[in-house]
């Protein structure tokens, strides 16, 4: 018989014999490898969560052919159940994901498992130390029914490459893989590795949700402790920080928590030391001395404030937040920096600024899917020189620069010329505009993370300052920008809703693609003579229609996307592609507290579809697969002096056809019959023949009925419902679920959703009241509910549809009393009311009840026939 009794010590012995008999030379739980590591794995909090720092059972430290460095952490368990815990997307199980502590450390996994906590010590090598790929190896055993050790081996490759997630590697039966002669293979197996796009969509959004997480903890540390802390400052604090600890490996150490004293002598307090630090890593980074200059001078004003570098009960505000920081976020800008977290950081930075007149504001920054879309219909490849004159945070730069890395990677063999081609990329390839400094110092830190250190960001009037030219790096230094690609979200409340900056940036180009998301009225008539001008040497290609709800919670203006090729006069019969993308396969909310993976949600398609578009307008409408045939048009526009810039929207082009349309005719039809049946039903058909009564009589005797006086509260309890708004909901008139609101139509339903989530949906088969009308229903089907809404629940067995129907008649009958309570005194006041309930044998009547509602069902229904006859 198998024994549940840890043999983690047998385990251990056997495992290390293997070890020994590679020849490989390894270190138990408190011997050094070196000092690199050593320190990571105190640095890291403990897999406890405590300071005690982290001891592998084992850890080697092996070279490759290539003489490149792979860290090795093994971590031994002794019982059948320990080896993996995966969360339900099948990845190792080490974050938690509900709770108020969603987001942090699931510790119980990381102690519990055993690739858990090796994977765990990994993620600490790769954050605190300058080894980017370690593998993590879980073992485990136990004695079987023929009392024999049998192992489980986890073996997992964590990267940077992976964010750190950690990917099974293959089935292993012992560690033979690590001896010097089969290393090299195994490591090539380890190259084959690769995410696919669902994965990679999985853990971009569960990284964007942590990140949220840990900004919004860190907001929230900030108001309390200094409530007058501005924004800006806030910002400055965080990118700050995120600068001082990145380092420059070779060059310049990250700094540390414990590198700040709280001392408030001059030259070393927190913010002196966090200023020293981070103009080193600007140095040391290659930035040109002008942007330094730029940078320092702004992070200045905030570090230099001796208010922050004032200890409080021994700790100043700068190191506290540096720390908070370094826990929180340094395992996302150090662990596999990528858009989806320079994108939520600056997203989220961005909401705590509150610029003059901020309900008018109209700065908003580009939602990340938007922004890939716009560098793909701007046909942006490596060889691309990509410009932006109102660049926000560079949202639209750096998935311009994503574009141009992937396509040199998928064309470029040689390893040392797309090293080369890379570096081109970021550093003279592409060129962004920005006038707000607060606004500025965000889009220069998103392209540092990114591994940029000298891109042309420029902090100047695009309109009136900004003279197309290069102003930073060599040789190109005051020579033009060769643009042929540019992307625009511009300030709507700027001339023509921003057209001014579109003329402009065209007129410094000679060739090339443009693509602008911009309010749909500077195509309708706001924008004329900007868009004349720029028809005299540019071709609209396309205009696509976007949702309404792209920029949710921000601006809810209606806007276009308009795609123009370069260089190209637009002529009379130049054709353009309209797009009615308003359904872009996305549901939008706008719930504040709600993380971003709730407040959007892929409910039809929307990659395929976002796709789809870029097809369409670059090779034609034959590529049309799941947009509709009337959500695509091809037309001409009007280059009439009095039409002109005018006709550019989709709406403006739709053809009207004067063909019958049966589903419109069918509906009006079946409208005013279901209108005529309702009204013939209620006004005509209300009165029972004498043989009905009857039967309904006789029931009583048949049935051995006995009335019983008594409160509602001995056969019903009162629910709270869970509410949703109706904009959080997945409306589909052929939907499964109802939502039922205060509405006294329609058996209280107003409309139909497909699934949203468990949280908020109700059981069926239960009586349903909106306390405003205090109007009873019953619902068969579960459903979701608007706000002030209960639900009624039986406490006996056997509750069904005719059931439900006779005792809403029950609780109807009172209804008038209940609207004139208060509605926080229902629960009490409708549970005290006295009803009748007829009884058999001491239990509710239950046969005498349905076979009642039976009889009257069959009155109406004949009466619905009759009806139906003389049509």
């Amino acid at each position: 018989m198998a024994t549940n009794k840890s043999v983690e010590r047998d385990v251990e012995d056997l495992v290390n014999s293997w070890l020994k008999s590679y020849g490989l030379k390894y270190y138990l739980q408190n011997s050094s490898v070196n000092p690199e590591i050593d320190k990571a794995l105190l640095k890291s909090p403990s897999k406890l969560g405590g300071l005690g720092g982290n001891y592998p059972d084992v850890k080697l430290l092996l070279q490759d052919s290539k003489l490149d460095y792979y860290p090795i952490v093994i971590e031994y368990k002794g019982t059948k159940d320990a080896l993996v815990k995966l969360d339900k997307d099948g990845h190792i199980a080490n974050i938690k994901t509900s709770g108020k502590d969603n987001g942090l450390p699931n510790y119980q996994n990381i102690a519990r498992f055993a690739v858990n906590g090796a994977v765990h010590y990994a993620n600490a090598i790769l954050q605190y130390s300058s080894y980017t790929d370690v593998i993590a190896i879980g073992i485990t055993g136990y004695i079987d029914d023929y009392q024999k050790l049998q192992l489980q081996i986890g073996v997992y490759f964590v990267s940077k490459k992976n964010y750190g997630i950690g990917q099974r590697v293959g089935d292993f039966t012992d560690l033979s893989f690590l001896k010097k002669e089969n290393f090299d293979g195994f490591i090539g197996k380890i190259e084959q590795l690769s995410l696919s796009s669902e994965e990679l969509s999985i853990i971009h959004q569960k990284r964007e949700d942590s990140i949220e997480d840990a900004l919004t903890r860190i907001n929230e540390k900030l108001y309390n402790q200094t409530k007058n802390i501005s924004a800006l400052s806030r910002i400055h604090l965080v990118a700050s920080s995120i600068m001082a600890n990145l380092g420059v490996p070779h060059k310049v150490t990250p700094l540390e928590p414990e590198d700040l004293k709280s001392s408030t002598e001059l030259g070393e307090t927190d913010g002196e030391i966090v200023l020293r630090k981070i103009k080193s890593f600007l140095m040391h980074k290659g930035l040109p001395v002008k942007k330094q200059h730029q940078i320092i001078n702004s992070l200045s004003i905030t570090l230099n404030d001796e208010s922050y570098s004032a200890p409080i009960n021994g700790e100043s505000l700068i190191k506290d937040i540096f720390s908070e920081v370094v826990d929180t976020l340094g395992m996302f800008y150090k662990v596999g920096v990528d858009t989806d977290f320079t994108g939520k950081l600056f997203n989220v930075m961005f909401r705590w600024l509150n610029f003059a007149g901020d309900d008018q504001n109209d700065v908003v920054l580009t939602p990340r899917y938007v922004a890939n879309l716009m560098a793909k219909l701007a046909r942006v490849n490596k060889n691309s020189y990509v410009w932006d004159f109102a660049t926000g945070s560079g949202g639209l730069l750096v998935a311009a620069m994503n574009l141009m890395i992937e396509d040199a990677k998928n064309t470029i063999n040689s390893p040392e010329e797309l090293s080369i081609k890379i570096e081109n990329i970021r550093d003279r390839q592409i060129l962004g505009i920005e006038i707000l400094p607060e606004i500025y110092i965000l889009a220069v830190l998103n392209m540092i993370l990114m591994g940029d250190g000298s891109s042309n960001i420029i902090q100047k009037n695009s309109l009136t300052e900004f003279t197309g030219q290069y102003e930073y790096g060599v040789p190109e230094n005051n020579r033009d920008f060769p643009a042929d690609a540019f992307l625009l979200n511009p300030p709507y409340s700027e001339s023509g809703n921003g057209m001014n900056f579109v003329e402009k940036a065209l007129s410094m180009m000679t060739k090339g693609y443009a693509c602008v998301i911009i309010q749909d009225s500077a195509g309708s008539g706001k924008a004329v003579d900007y868009n004349k001008n720029i028809l005299k040497n540019n071709t609209l290609l396309a205009s696509i229609k976007m949702p309404p709800d792209i920029f949710i919670g921000k601006s809810n203006v209606p806007t276009c996307i308009y795609v123009f090729r370069v260089g190209e006069r637009h002529e009379k019969d130049s054709q353009v592609t309209f797009i009615d993308f308003t359904n872009d396969g996305y549901k939008r909310k706008n719930r504040r507290k709600a993380k971003a993976s709730s407040n959007l949600k892929n409910v039809d398609n929307a990659i395929e579809r976002y796709e789809e578009v870029v097809n369409i307008v670059k090779y034609g409408i034959n590529k049309k697969v799941l947009l509709k045939d009337e959500e695509v048009v091809v037309d001409t526009i009007s280059l009439d002096d009095e039409k002109i810039g005018s006709d550019w929207n989709f709406g403006q082009h739709v053809k009207k056809e004067l063909v019958e349309n049966i589903d419109d005719i069918q509906k009006s039809v079946f409208d005013y019959i279901s209108w005529e049946i309702r009204r013939k039903l209620v006004a005509e058909n209300n009165t029972l023949t004498s043989d009905i009564v009857y039967k309904l009589q006789a029931l009583e005797e048949k049935y051995q009925v006995v009335w019983k006086e008594s409160k509602i509260s001995e056969f019903f309890n009162v629910r709270n419902n869970p509410s949703l708004n109706k904009n959080e909901l997945i409306i589909n008139p052929y939907g499964q679920y109802p939502y039922f609101t205060r509405t006294i139509n329609n058996n209280g339903i107003s409309d139909y959703s497909d699934y949203v989530d468990e949280e908020h949906k109700i059981m069926g088969n239960t009586i349903a009241v909106g306390l405003m009308a205090m109007e009873f229903f019953y619902l068969e089907k579960d459903y979701y509910t608007g706000q002030f809404t209960k639900s009624i629940v039986p406490k006996f067995e056997n509750f069904e549809r005719n059931i439900g129907l006779y005792f809403i008649s029950l609780f109807n009958q009172n209804k008038t009393y209940y609207k004139g309570s208060l509605v926080r005194d229902f629960d009490k006041i409708f549970l005290n009311t006295i009803i009748h309930v007829p009884m058999t044998k001491g239990e509710i009547a239950r046969d005498y009840i349905n076979e009642y509602v039976k009889i009257l069902e069959k009155f109406k229904v004949q009466g619905i026939k009759d009806f139906i006859d003389n049509i």
